[in-house]
């Protein structure tokens, strides 16, 4: 099923401060924010960590709030080589940022493309993290998106798209992300439609090329096993429905609800739940739904 074209297509990081180096370039950048318990917040595809701004002033006052902001997104400069493993850098980068600053099983929350980069972080370190809040995000995109059933058989489709972005002239590629092609139907809002591009632009085309591939020819359903932590995966269906041409009915519900449950099978202690009202920038559309969900699963 084509639906989850919009889960991978835009989300993404933050305007940071620190840069965290690693034994070659950096992944990422850091902005820390609050006191109490940890929380490693990730932001998706092209975006900045303004999107968890919200997030941050909600939960402030209770924890820790490490903001990432990925290589080559949102204004941020790219360190990492075309071609090279974007998500498997920043993935391990992180793990050892986590024992660098000692970082007590952090709650680690992560919006499309980081909810992502949270489920491979769980499955490789299970021992570092805490509870997981994954935010419109699946193990294996690109089941949903072109209704393969391994990572091999997505990797020509994958490549091609890579090729493509990266091929692009600043002027194709503006074009594209001002038209919004891939991004209206993810939010409601005309103010965070316009912040979206804004955050698009401003990003690298090799480095959104890079990360949608290798989350493309990546499936962690397999391993989902390994993740020992509560898990909230918090879907949307509502903007999907343009995506796919199809009417808001509830058989159309059930059958992004049906792929998220399967996605997440090998899970079997992950709560999965669908906002109603809301598209993929969820904290956007629908903050009230977003944080009760949030609030009751932290406690």
């Amino acid at each position: 099923m084509k639906f989850a074209a919009n889960i991978l297509t835009a989300s993404a990081l933050v305007l940071a401060t620190g840069i965290v180096m690693a034994q070659t370039a950096p992944a990422f950048h850091v902005d820390v924010r609050g006191k109490g318990k940890p929380m490693i917040l990730i932001p998706g595809l092209s975006s900045s960590g303004e999107v968890w701004d919200s997030t941050v002033a909600r939960y402030q006052d209770r924890y820790r709030c490490y903001v990432l902001t990925l290589d080559g997104f949102a204004g941020q400069p790219r360190w990492i080589g075309p071609g090279d493993e974007f998500l498997n850098a920043v993935r391990d980068q992180l793990g050892a940022y986590i024992d660098q600053n000692h970082l007590d099983h952090p709650v680690v929350v992560g919006h499309s493309l980081g909810g992502f980069l949270a489920l491979a972080l769980a499955e490789k370190y299970p021992d570092k993290v805490g509870p997981l809040v994954v935010v419109d995000s699946l193990p294996f995109s690109a089941h949903a998106w072109f209704n393969v059933d391994s990572a091999e058989a997505a990797k020509s489709v994958a490549a091609g798209m890579r090729s493509r972005i990266a091929g692009e002239t600043d002027e194709e590629y503006a074009a594209y992300v001002k038209s919004g092609a891939s991004t209206r139907s993810m939010v409601t809002g005309d103010a965070g439609f316009a912040r979206v591009k804004e955050w698009g632009l401003l990003s690298d085309k090799q480095a959104v090329a890079d990360a949608m591939y290798d989350m493309m020819v990546a499936d962690l359903r397999p391993e989902l096993g390994r993740i020992h932590t509560p898990i909230l995966v918090m879907g949307t269906w509502i903007g999907l429905t343009e995506v796919a041409h199809q009417e808001a009915s509830p058989e159309f519900r059930s059958a992004v609800l049906k792929e998220f449950e399967e996605q997440y099978k090998n899970a079997p202690q992950a709560k999965i739940v669908l906002a109603d009202h809301a598209r993929h920038f969820i904290m956007y559309d629908d903050p009230q739904w977003f944080f009760t969900q949030m609030d009751a699963f932290l406690k």
